[in-house]
């Protein structure tokens, strides 16, 4: 039997759309881009739909579709019941689940009354937990496979020693050769990568400007751009456009492949595109882009 991992294919979807639209669209949306070719779906956990129910919701309105969470916040649920989540809908869907683990941000945290603690140990010791916990319900027929959402070494090294690799996020495909060499070999490397499919470049700068804004207030990002070698003041200002235009790709679908192919040619084993703006499942462009990627 295939594994999950097996079947996340080599160009997939990630989504804000997924948590944020409402159930009766996402259930429209989901059965065209599995029918598009599209092989898989990740998509992340904030404050909106909870992120193991919503996965459950995705398998449950499509056929082959793989479903993965980019990331399962380990702040939002104890180790003992992602376990038994991960497990729940592993059962239920053999082979069609990956659950993504990561750390969240500091200020999010802190929005749940919680203390936010040292991102490498707090992982380190969920997993632990997570291995130690007692489950009495029906285990699925094939191990679920666990990713981290991985930027620096550390965080990289312990996706390579505990699990089955990372999925790095708001990465230029500069990670994605630093993450695959300190992977190694038989780890799988999912980096997601944000896209602009449009011919209007002053718009295009404008989204990037928007969407990076967000990330680079967050410290872990910031670090994460430092150690690719940009500077303090390609941060400013919602980047740069050096920075922008290495991590959103925009322009037509030739532009968009060949920012995919550099993802590859570093190591990545799978992509996941994220269409901006982001909140919505953007099919007409998702409808555009499936020729010019699925048969990378």
């Amino acid at each position: 039997m295939a594994t999950a991992l097996d079947r996340l294919g080599r160009v997939g979807i990630w989504s804000t759309g997924t948590t944020n639209l409402p159930a009766a669209e996402l259930r429209e949306a989901l059965p065209e881009l599995e029918e598009l070719g599209y092989p898989s779906l990740w998509f992340g956990e904030a404050f909106s739909r909870e992120n193991l129910s919503t996965a459950a919701l995705a398998l449950s309105w499509t056929r082959e579709l793989v479903v993965a969470t980019g990331i399962t916040n380990v702040y939002a649920r104890d180790p003992t019941a992602a376990n038994a989540g991960m497990k729940t809908i592993g059962e239920a869907f053999p082979g069609r689940f990956v659950l993504g683990l990561g750390i969240s941000h500091g200020h999010a945290v802190e929005l749940r009354g919680q203390a936010y603690g040292k991102p490498l140990t707090t992982m380190r010791e969920y997993l632990d937990a997570m291995d130690a916990a007692t489950y009495m319900g029906p285990e699925p027929a094939e191990r679920v496979p666990i990713v981290l959402a991985a930027l620096g070494p550390r965080m990289l090294e312990l996706s390579r020693d505990r699990t089955d690799g990372a999925h790095p996020y708001f990465v230029p495909p500069e990670h994605s050769a630093d993450a695959r060499e300190r992977l190694g070999p038989g780890k799988v490397l999912a980096p997601e990568q944000a896209v602009i499919l449009t011919d209007d470049q002053a718009r295009a700068r404008e989204i990037a400007r928007e969407h990076c804004t967000f990330y680079l207030s967050a410290p872990n990002y910031r670090n994460s751009m430092l150690r690719l070698g940009f500077e303090e003041a390609d941060l400013d200002g919602g980047g740069s456009d050096k920075l922008l235009a290495r991590i959103v790709v925009w322009g037509d679908e030739d532009a968009i492949r060949a920012r995919v192919k550099e993802h590859f040619d570093a190591g990545a084993d799978h992509v996941c595109i994220q269409p901006l703006p982001s909140g919505t499942l953007d099919r007409d462009v998702l409808r555009r882009l499936a020729p010019a990627l699925l048969d990378l």
